[in-house]
């Protein structure tokens, strides 16, 4: 049983609570990349998602630290590898950037993607 079905059956409470990034233009980039999966895909990644919504703070294999402040949950779907880079702000889960992984290392370019994002949401705050 996985950890999050665990935690159902347990009833326990989230420990997170997950929200996305929203740019100033008002989009929800992680949100816009899951509605273009199919449905299974979004399904397997929403509930790697809650397993760490549920027992944060997770290692690997599910959950990895890139950088300070910035992990990724690492989800095998049948489109590839899919990442879901976020923050953890107290208590909220900030989902900031998401992309179907093709290489062995982050790409750069989704890397910085993540570290930009991360920038303006501390700034806002």
């Amino acid at each position: 049983m996985n950890l999050f079905r665990y935690s159902l059956a347990m009833n326990m409470q989230p420990i997170l609570i997950v929200s996305f990034f929203r740019t100033d233009a008002g989009n929800e980039p992680v949100r816009e990349f899951l509605r273009d999966l199919t449905a299974e895909d979004r399904k397997h990644i929403g509930e790697d998602i809650k397993t760490a919504q549920f027992g944060w703070p997770i290692g690997m294999p599910l959950i990895r630290k890139l950088d300070n402040g910035l992990w990724e949950v690492r989800s095998h779907i049948n489109g590839g590898i899919a990442r879901v880079l976020f923050t953890v702000l107290g208590e909220r889960m900030v989902l900031l950037h998401a992309f179907i992984k093709k290489s062995q290392k982050t790409p750069a370019a989704d890397l910085n993607t993540a570290k930009a994002r991360l920038k303006q949401l501390k700034e806002a705050l």
